[in-house]
Formats: structure tokens, sequence, C-alpha cells
């Protein structure tokens, strides 16, 4: 009979973990079909990830309060011979051996409140699941979707905002809620032990922002694209910070009896452990990304797409796993492979596996994020350990004000005296407004609630997270009409970029570039207009970082890792001449008339270009002479500086004739 009853309970449990994944596809279901009658509506008052929330909370109610409780089999023993608990406990009935788990620390008080509802049990995940299965395809795809040319436009600002702006944040929301506690403390409304390095955890857990809502507004709208690159860059440097700041302030660890005192050696240390992780993960991540670009480059796997994609996604899902396992984080090491990825890999893959791996890790990134926002909302009611104090939420919100406005407006005052094209009052408020906090700040507070501290900082969290995104991303589009901010500024589209150049090169297609023009006969610009505008702008502000190394790229990384950029048998000194012709692969000898570098555009030397009118020959360094009544344009590519192919790379490498203040751009196309 002991052994029908154990089946029984086996079955129904897998019944029940059956119907808590339905329940998760089911809100997913339901979320994409709401989406579509939103984007039919042209609804824009709520984003995707509030709608997730939404039924999230209305299955967490009826999870809570329309399911009666199902167990009735727990019972408490003492152990008093022990003095710390075991992560696995066998457990002797009757002569028989159970294997029983550790979960958690259950506080005295609450020792007659464990959850006795099994359905509840089985939709509250274990913490890791975020972090292992849920996080990876979110960061990975923002590194992989990277718009390129407008991240290094703005590249000096970006790392400002995510480096320098989120350890700001941090210091100002932690010492801000310390004085909170101290509050709480003399008004007799905390019960228990909140340490200042708590509170730097939770600045470092807030900081994290997530302007989901906002850049999807953004894209849709088609709002002015060096807004997005700040907004976007930021949040995707600012998740992998905010991640190795928390995982510094853990291992914060001073000497002596005190062990929350300051101690200056354990800072020290911390910050030794935060520019450790932080450069080993990205060593990791780009090792990994390396990797995978030299296995694509010289094998034949582009012969068999579904092995190429396949690959492509393991090496890239194990990057992370990989991290995590050495110590490292693996949050900026799948970030900054996919970046790797993007830049290197992209150019070794077919047609068919750029366009599978651009749409596997989207809808997968899709997925993910909002199975995390419906699982937040579910968490409000189903998590058991929520701990709500007013003081600390009120003082929360003002402190994650505070340390934006602080982390926003200073730092831009300061990188405005080194801009030419300032940041804008209405760009910084924009910025300061769409701090929306979202999934890391989430998993980051999920994942450690053992403590008083912890509980009340994860509920804390899922507050923050659930007003930020409903009435700060509900107000988007009302607030980018109120800062005069300019919509409807339309970008080339992937598809339009990729089959554009493919009529011109075999290999080293770069989907984030400009593609070249393709009319049949030269446009005629009027004066310096905001092209002209527009590269002096890149060259100036955001290229003198990227030139500091991009001539090595250029020359050495993507001749050795793509099938694009110039021979090394032209870049690397004589006496490597055997290594030079191994490393560079056939399709750079077979396609070197009409190869050109992925992030390249043609280059006209003064001696290329050849006007002629009647019997006037006119050429680009101002002589002329007798000829036949014909216009030339040569094709062939001419060997440049690192400096010219950084402003192509950057998309200002149209270069123009002047004769009397008119500009001429000739087509690259040869339509004879």
């Amino acid at each position: 009979m002991e052994e029908i009853a154990t089946e029984k309970e086996a079955e129904e449990s897998h019944r029940q973990d059956s119907v808590s994944l339905l329940t998760f596809i089911l809100l997913l279901t339901l979320t994409i079909l709401t989406i579509w009658l939103f984007k039919h509506r042209r609804v824009r008052f709520l984003h995707e990830t509030g709608l997730a929330m939404i039924y999230g909370l209305i299955v967490g109610v009826i999870l809570r309060y329309g399911i009666p409780a199902t167990s009735g089999h727990d019972k408490s023993l003492s152990c008093s011979q022990e003095d710390r608990p075991f992560s696995t406990l066998l457990v002797n009935v009757s002569g028989k051996f159970f294997e029983y788990t550790l979960k958690g620390e259950i506080s005295p008080g609450k020792i007659n409140n464990v959850e006795q509802n099994d359905m509840l049990r089985k939709v509250t995940f274990d913490p890791e699941v975020f972090f292992n299965i849920l996080l990876p395809p979110i960061i990975f795809h923002a590194g992989y979707s990277l718009k390129k040319r407008h991240f290094f436009r703005n590249l000096g600002s970006i790392l400002a905002y995510a480096f320098l702006g989120t350890a700001v944040s941090c210091f100002i929301i932690g010492n801000l809620m310390y004085g909170v506690v101290k509050l709480m403390k003399l008004v007799g409304q905390l019960s228990d032990k909140f340490y200042y390095t708590d509170c730097l955890l939770f600045g470092a857990i807030i900081s994290a922002t997530d302007p989901v809502t906002v850049l999807a507004i953004f894209n849709e709208l088609h709002a002015d694209v060096d807004l997005y690159a700040l907004l976007f860059g930021e949040s995707v440097l600012n998740d992998a910070v905010a991640i190795v700041l928390s995982s510094s302030i853990v291992a914060y660890q001073p000497t002596g009896l005190n062990t929350h005192a300051f101690d200056a050696a354990a800072f020290f240390k911390s910050v030794g452990v935060f520019l450790g992780i932080f450069s080993g993960s990205f060593a990791m991540g780009a090792v990994t990304g390396v990797v995978t670009a030299l296995v694509t480059k010289f094998t034949k796997l582009h012969c068999f797409p579904l092995l190429e994609t396949a690959l492509f996604f393991l090496m890239s899902w194990s990057t992370f796993l990989l991290a995590e396992a050495c110590g490292f984080t693996g949050v900026v090491a799948v970030l900054f492979c996919g970046i790797t990825q993007a830049h290197y890999t992209y150019n070794n893959l077919s047609v068919e596996s750029r366009s599978r791996t651009k749409q596997l890790f989207e809808v997968l990134h899709f997925l993910a994020e909002n199975f995390i926002f419906s699982y937040m909302g579910l968490a409000l009611f189903t998590f058991q350990k929520h701990i709500f104090s007013p003081i600390f939420i009120i003082g929360a919100f003002i402190a994650i004000f505070l340390g934006r406005a602080a982390h926003i407006y200073p730092l831009s005052f300061f990188l405005n005296l080194g801009r030419r094209h300032k940041i804008g009052w209405n760009f910084q408020h924009m910025m300061m407004f769409s701090g929306l906090r979202g999934a890391m700040a989430f998993a980051l507070a999920i994942r450690d609630t053992a403590t008083y501290s912890h509980q009340m900082m994860f509920s804390t969290t899922l507050l923050i997270v659930f007003f930020t995104v409903w009435i700060i991303g509900g107000g988007t589009t009302p607030m980018l009409s109120w800062l005069n901010i300019r919509v409807g500024v339309q970008d080339p589209s992937e598809d339009d970029l990729n089959e554009t150049r493919w009529r011109y090169f075999r290999v080293g297609v770069d989907p984030d570039q400009d593609p070249p023009p393709s009319n049949d006969s030269f446009q005629v610009l009027q004066g310096d207009g905001p092209d002209a505008a527009r590269g002096n702008r890149t060259k100036q502000e955001s290229a003198w970082i990227f030139r500091l190394w991009y001539s090595f790229d250029h020359n050495y990384l993507k001749p050795i890792l793509t099938h694009s950029g110039p021979p090394l048998t032209t870049t690397l000194p004589a006496w490597c001449g055997l290594l030079a012709r191994c490393l560079t692969s056939p399709q750079v000898y077979e396609n070197q008339e009409q190869l050109r570098d992925e992030d390249s555009d043609f280059i006209l030397n003064d001696g290329d270009l050849t006007l002629t009118y009647g019997d006037s020959t006119i050429t680009a360094n101002g002589s002329s002479g007798s000829h036949t009544a014909t216009t030339s344009l040569e094709g062939r590519r001419t060997k440049s500086s690192s400096e010219e192919a950084l402003e192509r790379d950057l998309g200002m490498g149209d270069h123009e004739v002047s004769s009397r203040g008119t500009r001429l751009v000739f087509p690259l196309e040869d339509n004879a």
C-alpha cells in the first residue's frame, strides 16, 4: 500500500508540474495575442512587458485565493545535536531511508505559515533558472543586435553613463537607504538586522536599468537615433556593471569582530574583485567569440546551415555557463560574446545561418523576457517571504530618483564640455525619465532572499519594477512630445541593407551599416548638408576611442577571423609570408578585386575620377585635356589608411568632389 501511495504522489507531482508549465505557456500566448491587438489598434500606453505582468498578477490571485491547500503532510522534527544545516538529509522512517534537500531557513514566527499549497510551490522557480536559462538569451541578443555605427558614435558617453553613472547611482542610493534604515530603527519599524553593506547591495541591484518599454516605443516611432543609442548602450553595459558591482559588495569582508564596519583593505579588495571579475568575464566572452569565428572560417560548416546554426547557438550559450563555472560573471561574458560574434563570426556564416541566428535569438529574447515579467506578477502573490515596509518603499522611490538625477545631469554636463554635438536638456530629461527597472534588477533581487534584509529588498524591487514599467513606460509617448524630441527618423532596415550590399560583395556584409548609393545617376548636393555635419560630428566625438584599436582590428584581426579585410600578405611583414598565406582564406584572393572590408565603402582617389564634358576632360585634381565624350569611374579598390577605414566604418566613407560649392556623390554600381 505504501508503494501505491508513493506512485500516486509521484503521478500527482508530475501532473502539477505539467499544469504549472502550461500556466506560463498560456500566459505567454495570451500576452502575444494582446500585443497583436495593441499593435493593430496602435495602443502605446502599455507595453507588452506590462501586459505580461498584469496577466501574471491575475493568475497569481487565482492560484493564491482560488485553489485550496492540498498538502497537509508537513511535520517539524527537532535535530538539536547538529549546529549547522545540511544540504541533503537522509531520514530513517521505519527502516526505510528518504532523502530531503534544503530549501532555506524559516523564521520561528512563520513556522506555521509554511506553504501548504502544492500548486503554489510548483510555480515558484529556483532563482538559478533565471540566471542559467532565461538571462543568457536576453543579454546575448542585446550584444548581437547592437547597432555598431550608432553605438560607437556615442561610445565615450555610453561608457561614462554605464560605469561612472552606475557607481554613482549605487553609492547614492545605498547611503540614502542607510539613512532610511536608521529612521526605521528609530521609529521601531525594523525588526531584524539591516547592515550598511545590505544598503549598498540594494543600490547595486536597483541601479540596473532596463528601459525595454521605452526602447520599444523609440523603435516603433523611429525616435532620434543618438538618444536611442545612448539609452540602449547604457542599459546594455549598465546591467553588466550592476551585477559585477553587486558581486564585489558581497565579497566585502572586513577583518575583525564587526564584519560590516568600514575597512580600507577590504574595500580595495572589493575593487580588485570588481576589476578582476569584469576583465576576466570580458576576456572569456571575447575568446569564445573568437574561437567560434575561427571554427566557422576554417571549416565547411557553411555548407550545412543547420549544423552551423546549432554550433553558433551552443557556443554562445556555453559562454555564460563557462564563465559562471570559472567564478566569473556570465552576464558580462555572454554580452561581449554577442558583440564579438556580431563583429566577426556573423561574416563567416551562410546567408541562411545569418537569418536563422538573428531570428532565433530574437524569439528567445522575446519569450524569456515576457516569461520573467509574467513571473514577476505571479511572484507578488506566490512568494512566501514578502516583507513590505512603507517607509523603506517610499525611501527607495526617492533614492532611485535622486540617484538617477545625480547620475544623468552632472555626467551630461561634463560630457558636453568635450562634445561638439551637445546632449541637450530634452535628451537629458528623457534619459532621466527612462530609468526603468526590469528583468535584471528582479533576477538579482530574487537570487538571495534568505535574510530579513534581502526579503525586504526583493519585495521593494518588485514594486519598483511594477511602477516604472506601468507608469513611466506608459508615459513615454507623451514625454517625447512634451520634450520636442524628433520622431519619424527613418533608419534603413536590416533586410534592405543586406539586399543592397549583397549585390556588391560576396563576403563581409555588415547589416548595421548604411548601404552604398544604388541610384543610376550621381546625386548633386548643394553646400554642406546635414550628412557632412553628421560625418564631422562622428569623427570628432566618437572615433577617438574607436581609433585606438581599429587599425589593429582592420589590418589583422578581421583578416584572421573573417573572410573580409585586406589580405594578411599585404599587412604582415614579409618574413611572415607563410603564416599570412595560411591564415588568409581563399575567398579573399578569389574576390580581391571586388572584396572590401565589411564596414567600409569604396574609396575614390583623385586619379580615379574623371568627368568629361564634350571634348574637355576634368579630373579631380583640376587637370584638363581633350578627350572623347565619355564619363568613366574606375571601380578598383585602393589601399587606404586606418583612419579612412575607420571613417567608413562609422558611415562617413563617401568621398566627394567639390566644385564651386557643389558636392557630387557618384554611384558605386557599374551599370554599363
